[in-house]
């Protein structure tokens, strides 16, 4: 699960820099979910430490970037 967690981390990352908002948002979710349970099998793991501080990342980066897209949006529509 600390593999999976790593990748779907690194995938959300990814995703949210390069603008897939909501979709990053939901990949770091899964990966925060298995970066936990990983963690809690096995406390002295580091890859999974990793998974879920990149999953964490991953999200909260995500749902910024979407959220300023949606005001971007906004702003536009109001403005026409």
């Amino acid at each position: 699960m600390a593999v999976a967690s790593l990748v779907l981390g690194i995938i959300a990352t990814v995703l949210a820099v390069f603008g897939g908002g909501w979709i990053a948002a939901i990949i770091g979710i899964v990966g925060i979910i298995l970066g936990a349970l990983a963690r809690k099998n096995n406390p002295g793991n580091g890859m999974a430490t990793a998974g879920l501080v990149l999953s964490i990342i991953g999200t909260v980066l995500g749902l910024l970037i979407y959220i300023a897209c949606l005001a971007c949006a906004g702003s536009v529509a109001s403005m026409m």
